[in-house]
């Protein structure tokens, strides 16, 4: 089994029933409708499962090469499928309409992210950094920039890379050490970059007529440090005055990466300035290039979570379609005693459920995320904006990190559920966990997110984000403890949000320790963070058991909402439980941590 059905009935319960379609009622979205939303998702469906889906498994076999000459060459079929994506629009599906784009709500724009991630991550990886681009780009761009180079990249006749990493410069990009030296005034309004970057996705390949690197990089005279950092803008081919590519700038692909997934992915070592030095341009404020990026950053990881989820649900399918297949033992005797298929099985069952159960609840939250990004870019109530923003920026961390170490862990129990037919490779069940393993890293390593969670988030407004999110949970737990059908699912809620509330008041005041602080932030950010995400993902279930419940009460035979109330019975009474033990965790200190000598 290795094709992929795009999970529309679970998005569409998500968009209508969970979120009430509330994007929509926005400024700026009056041209959208439900229905409008409901054949956006079948169209990208068929794209999806048609088109990009069987590329899958022969992009991972085939991989891409580098030419001679450092152009880069993706697998078969993956050029076509990537056309049929620009093509059909698809690209500018969340950018406004200002700016080129079909200006329809974030949270349908992730919807769709998450079946092409799902149907073909590699190949999904190009239009996320494209649209990571578009954003910096519109935010900080001069008009002239815009001008030139917005249009197509939006269209999606051109893409977008990210160009931070260097050998000394990974996560402590204050090293980076990439040159920008301004030229003459009869040059021209521009800069000449040399340097290195390595692991840029989607550094070069064919698949488009141009591609956009945005590059951190320092002026000779700017200061050490972050401070003295800025954000070029370098095509691969230059753009005439009339719009149309000029000669081939001074960047080429030194190599391609040997991965351990994602290998119809081009992740280059890209070297800039080999000869005269590669033709940039200024985006935004000289010395804010850190802070220009992050706006990138921020959208980018917002869909790295997507993209884990979309793996996930992609692994929950393989899985599924397996066990009602393989036959293998026997039922007990009080059911028969008869051949069987695996799926029979309660501990098969086990792995099952939670694989579906955590894939849904981790898809409610991170679209609930973006409908706050929705919330947030387009409320006329200023005072909406600002809370909504404040509960994307707590949840983006939890999104990225939780999502992808959760889709490491749904991958895997799908090899678990094969068998021995999970550990070959004829089954795509491996292609799904090597391709996972990728997520927890890039764009921020999860260890990065829950520092950000933990430190920066949570202290700059001493919880209270945080503290209003939990409010709603505690409200969910009240409706399903008032709820006799959805029996214990209220207290384990409420439990759950009482730990997170207990190990919020540990980090925060260990966290504004003068001395200890900084430490303390350390040791606690991934259990913080991993007790958050738990609690937060249950939350949304017991919202999906609400629902689903009131439908089976007003009497809907879609076996849909039963399978909902059971996954989301298993998700408050068997999952959270592993999430809240991360409370003790916190609450044990971190004198081992200190103490332990890593030399012995």
């Amino acid at each position: 089994m290795n094709y992929y059905a795009a999970p529309v009935r679970d998005l569409r319960f998500v968009l209508e029933e969970l979120l009430e379609h509330r994007s929509l009622a926005l400024p700026g979205f009056e041209e959208a409708s439900p229905d409008l939303v409901e054949a956006v998702l079948e169209e990208a469906a068929k794209l999806a499962g048609d088109v990009w889906g069987p590329l899958n498994a022969s992009g991972d076999h085939q991989g891409c090469r580098r030419e001679e000459n450092g152009d880069v060459m993706t697998p078969k079929g993956f050029k076509d499928a990537y056309q049929a994506y620009a093509e059909g629009g698809w690209n500018g599906i969340g950018v406004s309409e200002e700016l080129g784009g079909q200006g329809l709500p974030e949270v349908v724009a992730s919807s769709v992210q998450e079946m092409l991630h799902g149907a073909n991550m590699a190949l999904g990886l190009c239009p996320m950094l494209t649209a990571g681009a578009i954003e910096a780009l519109s935010h900080h761009g001069s008009d002239e920039l815009k001008s030139v180079y917005l249009p197509k990249l939006v269209e999606g006749a051109w893409t977008g890379t990210m160009n931070l990493t260097e050998s000394q410069a990974g996560s402590d990009l204050s090293q980076v050490r990439t040159r920008a030296i301004p030229c003459a005034e009869d040059e021209g309004n521009h800069y000449r970059i040399s340097g290195q970057k390595i692991y840029i996705t989607w550094g070069d390949h064919d698949c488009a007529e141009n591609i956009i690197h945005l590059v951190l990089a320092r002026k000779p005279d700017a200061p050490q440090g972050n401070k003295g950092i800025s954000l070029f803008l370098v095509p691969k081919f230059l753009v005439n005055a009339d719009g149309s590519l000029g000669e081939r700038n001074d960047v080429v692909c030194a190599s391609i990466e040997h991965k351990l997934g994602i290998h119809g992915s081009p992740t280059c070592t890209l070297s800039f300035g080999e000869k005269d030095g590669a033709i940039g341009y200024l985006v935004g404020q000289e010395g804010r290039g850190l802070n220009h990026m992050f706006t990138m950053m921020n959208e980018a990881r917002h869909k790295v979570g997507i993209q884990g989820i979309g793996v996930a649900e992609r692994a929950c399918q393989h899985a599924f379609a397996y066990a009602q297949d393989r036959v293998q033992g026997k039922t007990p005797k009080s059911r028969g005693g008869k051949d069987c298929t695996i799926s029979d099985h309660l501990d098969v069952r086990r792995m099952l459920l939670s694989m579906r159960s955590r894939t849904d609840a981790l898809r409610a939250l991170a679209l609930y995320c973006a409908a706050e990004l929705d919330t947030a870019r387009r409320s006329a109530d200023e005072d909406e904006r600002q809370t909504a923003q404040a509960r994307a920026d707590v949840l983006i961390p939890v999104i990225k990190s939780f999502s992808t170490d959760q889709a490491v862990e749904i991958a895997s129990l799908g090899i678990q559920v094969h068998g021995g037919m999970g550990y070959v490779e004829e089954t795509g069940a491996a292609q799904l966990l090597r391709d996972a393993r990728i997520a927890p890293i890039y764009e921020g390593t999860n260890g990065i997110q829950a520092l950000d969670l933990a430190g920066r988030k949570l202290q700059r407004d001493d919880g209270a984000a945080l503290s209003a999110l939990l409010d709603d949970v505690e409200t969910t737990a009240r409706e399903l403890e008032e709820n006799a059908a959805l029996p214990g699912l209220g207290q384990s809620l409420a439990a759950g949000a009482d730990d997170l509330r207990a190990a919020m008041t540990v980090v925060l005041d260990q966290g504004k320790d003068p001395d200890n602080g900084p430490d303390a932030v350390q040791a606690y950010a991934t259990p913080f963070l991993n007790l958050a995400g738990h609690v937060l993902c249950a939350w949304q279930m017991g919202q999906s058991a609400l629902k689903a419940q009131a439908a089976l009460d007003n009497g809907s035979n879609d076996p849909f909402y039963r399978s909902k109330t059971l996954s989301a019975d298993y998700a408050i009474k068997q999952w959270l439980p592993v999430g809240r033990a991360q409370r003790a965790v916190i609450e044990a200190g971190m004198q081992s941590l200190s103490a332990f000598d890593v030399s012995v």
